[in-house]
């Protein structure tokens, strides 16, 4: 529910409909990831799922946004990974400078052709 909740409001350019399709398949995806869990009052508050060094993405519920736990868990996982790579929709400016803010750097142009939206593939490594 986060994940859908937090897809539907930082992707207004994108139609409802296509997080809604991708919700199931988004679960099994889950499964076959490496999840860390932000949880507080047995209730989980945010997530970051990981596919070796990509990160798939990093959902905080709507409550608890700007509360430092997308930082909190991005933190985590570059102790335990040397190199991060990640993709965010150009139009997510909110989510590009929270990434470059914690040392990412754009490095590349892409289009997602699930939505036909521009986006960055950017890079973290560890100094």
């Amino acid at each position: 529910d986060i994940w859908l909740k937090t897809n539907l409001k930082a992707h207004y350019f994108i139609s409802n409909q296509y997080w809604e399709s991708n919700y199931e398949l988004v679960k099994e995806m889950l499964s076959q990831s490496e999840v860390y869990v932000f949880e507080a009052d047995k209730m989980i508050q945010g997530f970051v799922g990981l596919n070796d060094e990509y990160i798939e993405g990093i959902f905080v519920s709507d409550e608890m946004q700007s509360c430092g736990i997308g930082k909190l868990l991005l933190d985590y996982i570059k102790d335990k990974k040397v190199r991060l790579q990640l993709n965010v929709y150009q139009k997510n400016a909110r989510a590009i400078s929270f990434y470059q803010r914690e040392g990412f750097i754009i490095q590349c142009e892409g289009l997602d052709e699930a939505t036909g939206e521009k986006e960055y593939t950017m890079l973290w490594k560890r100094k």
